[in-house]
């Protein structure tokens, strides 16, 4: 005798084993829909906005010049994190740290303290800013010869313009006014740096120079020298007029602006 339960073909389903609800299909799209930007942090929102708005896009279109710092940021951070988009991420931390240039110049424990940064984008940073500076000091550190003001101004705000605590630093020149050596002497707190003649005329003489530009930042940003500046300089000059050395200029460093005690007349 056959057995009805033998094949399974022969059972029809029922409409109760392959009737989805209505709320419960359309909740399965969306969740296979967001399925792929599940863990991309970002993803889904860049992907919502309209082409002509996305940092990236607009950047190849119109220049990196046309972008906001929030844009500029966002693309070097390339995701955001889980609640947070990449946008709204670059816009906190422009407020947290007060702009891109703290942003730039913080610690790696104060980066890598915000939720989503870590040793990889802060090595990331570091290396963006020094080929940045590179590609400026690249004419000067090819031999060419300071032509003017200017171009010591771009050289050193390149190298002194970002540091959070006070730099003394010289170019030692050759008698063409060729760099030498760049060299960053004394470093200091925020309040100052001290600077000692003796060490910087044993440099001089060791770099054979015969000429010298001396460099301090104000982490401040305010670049007006101050009369302990103006004395110090004084000091410098007479100690490396002792062995024949020019002392062409003393540059400060604030934030945008260098300032040349030459061209005051303070020297």
């Amino acid at each position: 005798m056959r057995n009805p339960q033998a094949t399974s073909s022969s059972v029809k389903p029922s409409a109760e084993t392959t009737r989805v609800p209505p709320t419960k299909a359309i909740s399965a799209v969306a969740d296979s829909t967001a399925a792929p930007f599940a863990n991309t942090g970002s993803a889904p929102f860049v992907a919502l906005w309209p082409t002509d708005e996305r940092p990236r896009e607009r950047l190849m279109a119109h220049g990196a010049g046309s972008l906001s710092d929030a844009e500029l940021l966002a693309i070097f951070l390339r995701t955001g994190t889980r609640g947070m988009p990449v946008m709204e991420m670059a816009r906190y931390l422009l407020e947290t740290f007060g702009g891109l240039r703290s942003i730039m110049t913080v610690s790696s424990r104060q980066f890598c303290s915000v939720k989503g940064l870590g040793t990889a984008k802060y090595a990331q940073m570091q290396a963006a800013m020094e080929m940045a500076r590179r590609v400026t000091d690249e004419p000067l550190r090819q031999g060419d010869p300071l032509k003017s003001p200017e171009d010591t101004r771009r050289f050193l705000a390149s190298r002194l313009g970002t540091y959070p605590h006070e730099v003394f630093a010289a170019l030692f020149l050759d008698n063409r006014h060729r760099i030498i050596h760049y060299r960053e002497l004394f470093r200091g707190t925020i309040d100052g740096a001290a600077v000692y003649p003796r060490e910087v005329v044993r440099q001089a003489l060791e770099d054979n120079a015969a000429a010298v530009i001396f460099a301090h930042n104000h982490p401040s940003g305010v670049a007006e020298p101050s009369q302990a500046d103006i004395a110090l300089t004084k000091r410098l000059k007479d100690a490396l007029a002792l062995v024949d050395i020019r002392v062409l200029d003393h540059m400060v460093v604030g934030h945008g602006e260098v300032v040349s005690l030459a061209e005051r007349g303070l020297m």
